[in-house]
């Protein structure tokens, strides 16, 4: 590097007079010459066959060089490296303005450049303008010789020096306006059709849809429906038509601009502008197709998994299959168990390969995500625990009549989160998971089926009435109250000695907990005519003396208006309720 100094210290002086248009991107040009275009395939493949021979395609030196490209009409030259006295950038506009000098002398011809190598370094002359030097750091970059890269670049430099020149030579440019001049008509015509065609279309459409939307007009919610359809649809063809007359505008000033040597970095600059990223969200797209070719089949050996995982429980449902100590009302609760093990696996299978899972980016995400959901799905997953708590519990069944927490009522639907019951009173009514497992739950209908439900009710009778008289009064009504059972035969209990009455209690078994209160409303009743008939008085709840006349209703006033008697066809009564 010591050529390399020396050199430094006599381009110094004249570094710091910057190119004044420094252009922004290297997009090599589609017309560049044959040679041009020969000479780097062969530079291609020295830097192979110096790469097979070192095992390194780019044996770059030690990372404390800079680098930076020389560019004369937004067109690489070559790439050069930088010291800290004389930074990469501040050579390569150096380097730029000596061609660009070069160029603009008419009496240096375009073919007149010409290396001289001085054993350290390769210097580079136009006619008898020194431009700049080569030094081995500098072919380093291409990873070939410096000898290989003083030809290559001589070449380059003739062919940069003749572009230059040519795309402001009077001919051209005015062949180029002739060529901005059509561009921006034929521009401006298309964006004038592409207004009309608009138009036309939106008529169009508009038309059609209209002819539908009257024949759902008496259909609101179908109305409605089609009417967001049509906003939609011109809304979806109006963006079309933006999107094209923004990519007519943007092409059309790319061209314009391309076609003079002024503008061109500028143009290249906005072709870049917008292709880089579509050119890096495609390169991005093609890396990923084997992370994704991966997924769809993981996915797809997923699904044959959870297949024949449904198709094994849904036999133990049905019974074609038993297994020791499996209840079948199990299967459906550990299905959904062994299906979420199954994705759950799936899914840590899947995540090293899902596009951008390793960028710090999605990690992020990730966590702030799952940070979120722990904090606000607490009682979400407290439900679902419950729910498959209950699951294997078994505290009631479909169609059960229950009582939660106060609540009757008859299962309807059984979910993980939360269970659906319907009153006697025909209410809808939704208890969480986590309300069934920790309250107190009462199934009238588990022994009901085959052994039968028990009701009961009490009475209070005073001491003067004998105990074997209300006992056989009780199961009288019993008898008389259709719904109950006979077998197991209704028994009485006395369950209290009070100060002023015996409190009775009668049983009768049912097998319809459904009907319960239907039933025992009858048995009320017939408690009631039972008692009436034999004049014994209901001392329920309780009384302080005894009245002068017995509290009981004749028997001639049963049936006062506006109750009727059965004989006239229409129950007594209160209404049966469910």
């Amino acid at each position: 590097m010591h050529g390399f100094n020396d050199s430094v210290s006599r381009q110094e002086g004249s570094a710091k007079s910057v190119l004044a248009e420094k252009p922004a991107s290297s997009r090599s040009p589609a017309w560049r010459p044959v040679a041009g275009l020969t000479l780097w395939i062969w530079i291609a493949i020295a830097t192979a066959a110096t790469a097979a021979e070192t095992g390194a395609p780019y044996p770059l030196a030690a990372g404390q060089y800079e680098r930076a490209e020389v560019l004369v009409d937004g067109r690489v030259v070559l790439s050069v490296r930088g010291v800290e006295a004389f930074p990469a950038q501040q050579r390569a506009e150096e380097i730029a303005r000596r061609i660009v000098t070069a160029a603009k002398d008419p009496a240096i011809p375009a073919g007149a450049v010409r290396t001289e190598d001085k054993g350290d370094r390769t210097d580079l002359h136009a006619g008898d303008r020194f431009l700049f030097n080569l030094f081995d750091a500098d072919a380093e970059l291409e990873g070939i010789s410096r000898k290989i890269l003083a030809e290559a670049t001589q070449l380059r430099l003739i062919e940069a020096i003749a572009s230059y020149r040519h795309d402001r030579s009077p001919r051209v440019l005015l062949i180029n306006s002739l060529y901005a001049l059509a561009a921006i008509l034929a521009a401006v015509g298309l964006l004038f059709g592409f207004h009309r065609s608009f138009h036309h279309l939106d008529d169009i459409v508009a038309r059609r849809l209209q002819i539908h939307l009257k024949a759902l007009e008496a259909q609101s919610a179908r109305f409605l429906r089609a009417q967001q359809l049509a906003n939609a649809s011109r809304g979806a063809l109006k963006v079309i038509f933006v999107l094209l007359k923004a990519a007519l505008a943007f092409l059309s000033l790319n061209f314009v601009l391309g076609l003079y040597p002024w503008t061109r970095p500028f143009a290249a600059w906005l072709f870049d502008l917008i292709l880089d990223p579509i050119h890096a969200m495609a390169l991005a797209v093609l890396a990923t197709i084997p992370d994704l070719i991966f997924i769809a089949l993981l996915i797809l050996v997923t699904r044959y998994i959870l297949k024949m995982i449904e198709t094994f429980f849904s036999s133990i449902d049905q019974g074609a299959i038993r297994l020791a100590s499996f209840e079948r009302e199990w299967a459906w609760p550990t299905y959904r168990i062994a299906r979420l093990l199954v994705i759950i696996f799936a899914v840590v299978m899947a995540y090293p390969y899902v596009p951008g899972s390793q960028s710090d980016a999605f990690k992020g995400i990730s966590i702030f995500l799952g940070l979120i959901i722990s904090l606000g799905s607490s009682s979400i997953i407290a439900n679902i625990i419950a729910g498959y708590s209950l699951a294997y519990r078994r505290p009631f069944k479909i169609g059960d009549r229950v009582k939660i927490n106060g609540i009757v009522g008859d299962v309807m639907e059984m979910r993980v989160l939360v269970a659906r019951l319907r009153s006697p009173k025909n209410e809808e009514i939704v208890l969480p998971s986590t309300t069934i497992l920790n309250g107190e739950v009462i199934n009238y209908s588990t022994f009901a089926r085959e052994q039968g439900l028990v009701l009961h009710t009490t009475v209070g009778i005073g001491y003067e009435t004998p105990w074997r008289q209300v006992e056989a009064m009780l199961r009288m009504a019993a008898d008389r109250t259709v719904g109950l059972l006979k077998q197991p035969p209704p028994f009485v209990l006395q369950t209290a000695l009070g100060d002023f009455a015996v409190t009775y209690e009668l049983n009768a078994y049912c097998k319809d907990p459904q009907a319960m209160a239907r039933l025992y409303s009858v048995l009320h009743q017939n408690i009631l005519d039972v008692f009436n008939e034999y004049g014994v008085a209901i001392m329920t709840p309780a009384y302080i003396s005894d009245p002068p006349e017995p509290k009981l209703v004749p028997k001639d006033q049963w049936y006062a208006a506006p109750a009727t008697t059965p004989a006239q066809g229409t129950p007594s009564g209160p209404a049966n309720p469910a």
